[in-house]
């Protein structure tokens, strides 16, 4: 299965004055914020998503349709160091997972989820990139 969806949760988000946001501005059209069930870490200036099965868990982000998906992910994991020929275990996994739009409604979408360890990274505990 696959999908023209992809969920942001940090630098990728509107708003941000950075290269790969704009790209994906330019390449996606913004559908509405939406949620997934996960917490965040603050690994550097950028945070990390881990996937959670918990109710209680939820990361905030946009989702985003692609127009041209295959091209645009291909740009976007080079962009998280995530696609062929980079070293294992790569910071980031592109995963297909579901997301809740603002009216209730589920999607699959793509989003990158954290793949190093997380001992000593700070929790956004609100799950909010942009109120950390």
């Amino acid at each position: 299965m696959t999908s023209d969806r992809l969920f942001v949760y940090g630098t990728l988000m509107r708003g941000f004055d950075h290269p790969m946001a704009r790209l994906l501005a330019g390449h996606a059209d913004f559908l509405g914020e939406a949620t997934c069930r996960g917490s965040l870490v603050l690994v550097k200036h950028y945070p990390g998503l881990l996937l959670s099965e918990a109710a209680s868990d939820i990361v905030h982000g946009e989702l985003f349709r692609m127009r041209v998906p295959d091209e645009l992910l291909g740009e976007l994991d080079m962009y998280e160091a995530c696609g062929e020929g980079f070293p294992e275990p790569t910071e980031y996994l592109r995963r297909l997972i579901d997301v809740t739009l603002a009216d209730g409604a589920t999607e699959k979408a793509w989003t990158y989820v954290y793949n190093w360890p997380v001992t000593g990274l700070p929790r956004i505990e609100s799950g909010r990139f942009l109120e950390h």
